[in-house]
């Protein structure tokens, strides 16, 4: 089968108008959405939640990657962006209008204030419950586990999950949650016999950590006692990132890195109601995310205190870079010292510094082609949006808010992005962006804004023009990443 014919266009899923009202308006705003301080916003936080609040296998964003390091093997990378950003269009080409290669013209008309219907659930429940059987159908056989919860099978258990705690799916919740179990069972028995990578067994997006997070999630919701195992497993892979320089590639990044590890455990701590890493285990391997970019910066003398680089390269978004680990360490602010606290925000006030024109380059000291930028969740203001909302929830800086709002303003004019409909560098990736900023600010606009991207979905200019998908299930390339998105609009005050 060709992967134009097994990609998903959701405008094949039903026959019926999208869900979504297309008129200007939208509804009031609900009580009790602006986040808290101790609450993590968005999937780029959590496995597809909180920080759904969030670049494995198939799709280089369009170039030769870096070369890494001597090693014996490589780990999966995301779709990471050519180390030199492709020539500007001449001008007459640019006079002309061109069409951007990377994103469709958002030819929505911005929120204009009047109140307006919201989503409408009778119509939105059976499209997402018609896409997640379309998922189910397309899943391998499940002896085949690899890619952990970023483009692999495990992502759809933590999917069918998240789906599952919605109200709205409640006659479907105990088929979401026993489906989950099949898949998960599987994804452990593959990790359990050694069908893991070594390099990636505390990998939360790429391997054991994110698989073991998992299976606590969905055994816990289906009453099983069995979920103590799982979380002991991945209390266990603490010890594995403890070293400074456990991965020869870079010890502190989101997919496979401390960050993720930590990023897991803010995850289960959310969900489950509990602390799932004792303090002294959370705070050694802070210690170890701070010592690994003190001792990169002065080796590198950075002007700035925290540095870090993946195979070499010193990322800045939240795929692999530095926003999504300082997101980390402020996410546990209250294990740091004062001292390196301080570290922490000159470190997050040089990367807004880093700013161009309301995005970032997805690599320090690159300049941005402005016809040619990245504005996805791995690379560019929709993913370092994050760190900045996380900033502002901790330090109540309006600056820090004013630079999260930039980055919905460049996400609304350049977020409809040709790749497909997931996270990594997706349309809901994008659309993400305004229920994290609907939560922090309580404006109507942004639930407006996310539901004009989820409209866009719907649409024959995207069936048409969007990139086929490689994998139609995955969690952060696929639909099963959409489908939580989805959900999250569907109940914007709950969104993860």
């Amino acid at each position: 089968m060709t992967a134009r014919s097994r990609s998903l266009p959701c405008a094949s899923l039903s026959g019926t108008p999208p869900p979504f009202p297309s008129s200007r308006g939208c509804p009031p705003p609900l009580s009790g959405h602006p986040l808290s301080p101790g609450t993590a916003p968005g999937l780029p936080e959590g496995a597809a939640g909180r920080l759904c609040g969030r670049c494995l296998l198939t799709a280089p964003h369009g170039g030769r990657v870096p070369p890494a390091p001597a090693a014996p093997r490589r780990l999966p990378r995301s779709s990471l962006p050519r180390r030199r950003l492709p020539a500007r269009r001449p001008p007459a080409a640019q006079s002309r209008g061109m069409a951007s290669q990377r994103c469709f013209a958002n030819r929505f008309d911005d929120y204009q204030g009047a109140a307006a219907a919201g989503p409408d659930a009778e119509a939105a429940v059976p499209l997402v419950t018609a896409t997640i059987e379309r998922i189910l159908r397309e899943l391998p056989p499940l002896g085949s586990c690899q890619g952990g919860l970023y483009g692999g099978v495990a992502g759809v258990a933590y999917m069918l999950y998240h789906v599952a705690q919605c109200p709205l799916f409640a006659p479907s919740r105990d088929a979401y949650l026993r489906a989950a179990r099949r898949v998960v069972d599987a994804c452990l028995r593959h990790q359990e016999r050694g069908g893991g990578e070594a390099d990636t067994r505390a990998a939360f997006l790429l391997g054991g950590a994110g698989v073991y997070a998992v299976a606590a999630l969905v055994y816990r919701a289906l009453g099983l006692p069995d979920f103590a195992r799982p979380l002991g497993k991945f209390r266990e892979l603490s010890e594995v990132c403890a070293p400074l320089s456990f991965l020869e590639c870079g010890s502190d990044e989101l997919f496979v890195g401390r960050a993720g590890y930590l990023c897991a455990a803010l995850v289960l701590k959310q969900r489950l109601g509990m602390e799932v890493l004792t303090p002294a285990q959370i705070k050694s391997i802070c210690l170890a995310i701070l010592e690994s970019g003190k001792q990169y910066a002065v080796k590198k003398r950075k002007p700035f205190p925290l540095m870090y680089s993946y195979y070499g390269t010193e990322y800045l978004g939240a795929a692999h870079g530095l926003s999504s680990i300082l997101q980390m360490l402020l996410s546990y602010y209250e294990y740091l010292q004062p001292a390196d606290q301080e570290l922490v925000w000159q470190s997050v006030d040089f990367l807004m510094d880093q700013e161009q024109n309301s995005n970032w380059p997805p690599e320090l000291g690159e300049t941005i082609e402005r016809e040619n930028e990245l504005v996805h969740w791995c690379h560019g203001a929709p993913g370092i949006a994050y760190l900045f909302a996380k900033a502002y929830l901790v330090s109540k800086k309006p600056q820090y808010l004013d630079t999260c709002i930039r980055c919905g303003e460049l996400t609304w004019q350049k977020g409809l992005l040709k790749k497909g409909p997931g996270i990594c560098h997706g349309v809901a990736g994008s659309a993400y962006v305004f229920l994290l900023l609907y939560r922090l600010t309580g404006n109507s606009k942004y639930i407006y804004r996310a539901q004009r991207f989820a409209e866009f979905l719907f649409t024959e200019e995207f069936k048409a023009g969007s990139r086929a998908l490689e994998s139609v299930y995955s969690l952060y390339e696929g639909f099963s990443g959409t489908v939580c998105f989805l959900t999250d609009l569907l109940q914007p005050n709950q969104g993860r």
